[in-house]
């Protein structure tokens, strides 16, 4: 038997040793056959779906859930914006509350009354109890230019409501946006979800390159960052623009917020270091449309040809007319044709005038800054309906309001600052990319 063995070891040896890759395919072979004949055996088994069913019940512990546990009530969380329509009920229905003693509060505190209700734009966010009865208010606001914000707090206590007035200072973060005329710059800014306090000064930081009444197009568009105002992580109000970009008509106007170490204020500037504050303001209305230039025209009055020695605006009766450069009122007041009419007086022998007004705001002898609002837009003297006549005359000579605006001097970065607000412009730049980018993703 041994040595029948041993011969079958001898002749098993010689075979893998003159046939190695033959024995090693056929070992594959009867494995995958193997392997198929148990993956075959394993489909024999029953399908589950057809498997029956137990249901398994067991008592569950529940002393310890949320909804049952009387030492974690369940407590409501409201916030809204106040609204200019707003009383004591409606404030609190609109937050989810039904609570008439807290109502009452509201109404009889002089807080309440002078800035929440009947006061639009204030942050209000509340607690309230299952009863739907108020727990706890807390409204925010600030004033105009400050960089504190109030917090008033009212809490109910067994004894009755109290209340507390505590003041922070906001943060400060940026915001970017960007947006492409269709109609109107506002139009453009409220699709994008931008402030109309943001919109008035892109209007503003670009008057002195962009007539914002005849010169935008359709497919203009427009990048910015601004500053966004908080208050207990909740937005306030938005700030100042930081940097801007507006593509009108195929050409690109860039606008950077820049203080030089030495000066009291910053201005805003182009990439070069030039300053976009002009002498003058290319228009003395925000928005507005000419409707008569510097020339030749019938007067609707008078039913004659003569020159027409300024600029009609049309704009609704109220809207306030600015000071387009520093000056010096020199008159205030009724004068003839002109109705209700202020002049300011400039540098270099150089006088603006404005016509027609409804109400006057300044007086004779006051100094005005660029911008500064001199009156509203009226229909007063010889006009037809409400509009601004606005003139420029220089040593007494009628010019073209237009031309005067855009010959007018700017200022530069002064020397010293040059490197400093080189860095800043490459990091604005890289922002603004990023602001344009974000109307791109929009649109796809």
């Amino acid at each position: 038997m041994q040595q029948h063995l041993d011969s079958l070891a001898l002749r098993v040896s010689t075979l893998w040793t003159t046939h190695p890759r033959q024995i090693m395919a056929g070992v594959g072979v009867a494995l995958s056959v193997l392997g198929g004949g148990a993956f075959a055996v394993a489909n024999l088994g029953p399908d589950a779906s057809q498997l029956p069913l137990r249901e398994v019940l067991e008592n569950v512990n529940s002393n310890r859930t949320l909804l049952n546990n009387s030492s974690t009530p369940m407590v409501l969380f409201r916030a809204d914006v106040t609204r200019s329509s707003d009383t004591a009920e409606s404030l609190l229905n609109r937050l989810g509350l039904s609570d008439e003693e807290a109502a009452s509060f509201l109404r009889n505190a002089p807080l309440a009354r002078q800035q929440l209700l009947g006061r639009a734009g204030r942050w209000v966010s509340i607690e309230g109890d299952p009863n739907r009865r108020l727990t706890r208010l807390t409204a925010r606001w600030s004033n105009d230019k400050s960089e504190q914000f109030t917090r008033w707090v009212i809490e109910r206590h067994p004894e009755g409501f109290t209340q507390r007035v505590e003041t922070a200072p906001m943060n400060v973060s940026t915001r970017m946006a960007s947006g492409v005329i269709q109609s109107s710059l506002f139009a453009a800014t409220d699709d994008a979800n931008i402030p109309d306090s943001v919109a008035n000064q892109l209007a503003h930081i670009f008057s002195g390159d962009i007539d914002f009444h005849r010169a935008l197009r359709k497919g203009d568009r427009f990048s910015v960052i601004y500053e966004s105002l908080e208050a207990d992580g909740e937005t306030l109000r938005a700030g100042r623009v930081l940097s801007a970009e507006f593509v009108n008509n195929g050409k690109t106007h860039q606008a950077i917020w820049f203080k030089e170490p030495q000066a009291t204020e910053g201005g805003y500037f182009s990439p070069e270091g030039v300053s976009l504050r002009r002498a003058y303001l290319a228009s003395p209305l925000t928005f507005s449309r000419m409707t008569s230039g510097f020339k030749m025209r019938f007067h609707p009055i008078l039913q004659t040809w003569r020159a027409h020695l300024g600029v009609d605006y049309a704009a609704a009766n109220g809207t306030a007319v600015h000071s387009v450069g520093q000056g010096v009122v020199d008159f205030a007041g009724a004068q003839g044709g002109f109705g209700n009419v202020v002049f300011v007086k400039h540098a270099n022998g150089h006088t603006t005038v404005y016509a027609h007004l409804s109400r006057i705001l300044v007086k004779r002898g006051q100094s005005v800054a660029q911008g500064q609002t001199l009156g509203e837009v009226g229909a007063t003297g010889w006009a037809t309906g409400p509009h601004l006549h606005f003139e420029f005359r220089v040593n007494g000579q009628h010019q073209d309001p237009l031309t005067m605006a855009r010959q007018s001097v700017a200022t530069e970065i002064s020397v010293s600052s040059r490197d400093v607000f080189k860095r800043h412009v490459a990091s604005t730049k890289l922002e603004l990319t990023a602001a344009a980018s974000v109307q791109q993703s929009r649109a796809e």
